[in-house]
């Protein structure tokens, strides 16, 4: 499959550093041995790890071997996984409707989010470099506020930073999934982030339906690297195995394209490089240390 140059736009050049985040690391053995893989490569520089699921346990050896200056290792705080004796995971609906029902008990918010910070440094023997939530529930009414309050007691400076979930220019639908998506918290979370002077990522690539060939996703991902900015988030869910997963055809297209980038990608708009989003300066310059 050949690389094209991406699009992105009309602007002047400029040069900028893009952080591509594999979502689900733990879930199964595919979605670990795909991002181990892609990061081996050097096709992404993040991986969020959720931490209460089975392929956890097998794989986290595996990422203590991956120096942190090459990769960001975080907590993909998972709310919704299967009840005990189930495949599928819970519908995130009911949670959803709770948190903005103030059903949802703050305790045991926070409780759950100790549990697993915890699972995340005893497996890793370090804090995760960034706590973001699967299905984005990291953003959701108590939760948000759990979460910036127990990562502002627990850890000094520089914080985890936290991925925020809104999308980045130039718009290309009126209303779109990833509109949907930061609607359902992303402006709170980040108030709540920058009162407790937690850093955040700039915004959020990587959006769509699991929809599509492997052709389709090449030009998605060719639009949001063209689209990137310094400080974005471009999330995946990779997958090198056959699963139950609802969305596995989806997660093998993704593997078999990302194993094909390479960067740094030319752009109309400048080059993009690929980064850890730790490693990035406030002003956008990256760290050799």
């Amino acid at each position: 499959m050949a690389q094209p140059s991406t699009s992105g736009g009309c602007g002047p050049q400029t040069d900028r550093y893009l952080c591509i985040c594999a979502d689900d690391f733990g879930m199964s053995e595919g979605i670990n041995a795909a991002v181990l893989d892609l990061a081996d490569r050097g096709k992404i520089s993040a991986t969020g790890c959720m931490v209460r699921r089975d392929a956890w346990g097998t794989g986290m050896s595996d990422l203590r071997e991956i120096r942190p200056r090459l990769i960001d290792v975080g907590l993909h705080l998972d709310l919704s996984r299967p009840l005990q004796g189930e495949t599928f995971e819970q519908g995130l609906s009911g949670l959803i409707l709770k948190s903005y029902l103030g059903l949802l008990r703050p305790d045991l918010v926070r409780a759950e989010i100790r549990d697993q910070l915890a699972r995340f440094e005893d497996g890793l023997g370090r804090p995760p470099a960034f706590v973001d939530g699967h299905r984005h529930v990291h953003q959701l009414p108590v939760v948000r506020d759990m979460l910036t309050e127990e990562i502002a007691t627990r850890y000094d400076t520089p914080r985890p930073w936290i991925r925020n979930t809104a999308a980045p220019g130039p718009r290309r639908t009126p209303w779109s999934k990833a509109d949907v998506v930061f609607a359902l918290g992303g402006t709170k979370l980040l108030a709540s982030a920058a009162s407790r002077n937690i850093p955040t990522s700039r915004g959020l690539l990587g959006v769509y339906g699991f929809t599509g060939s492997a052709g389709d996703y090449w030009g998605r991902l060719l639009r949001w690297i063209g689209d990137c900015r310094t400080g974005d988030v471009l999330m995946c869910h990779p997958s090198r195995g056959a699963s139950a997963d609802p969305f596995d055809a989806a997660r093998r297209n993704e593997y078999a394209v990302l194993r094909t980038i390479t960067f740094p990608i030319k752009t109309t708009t400048g080059t993009v490089f690929l980064a850890p989003l730790s490693r990035l300066s406030p002003t956008g310059e990256l760290s050799h240390v």
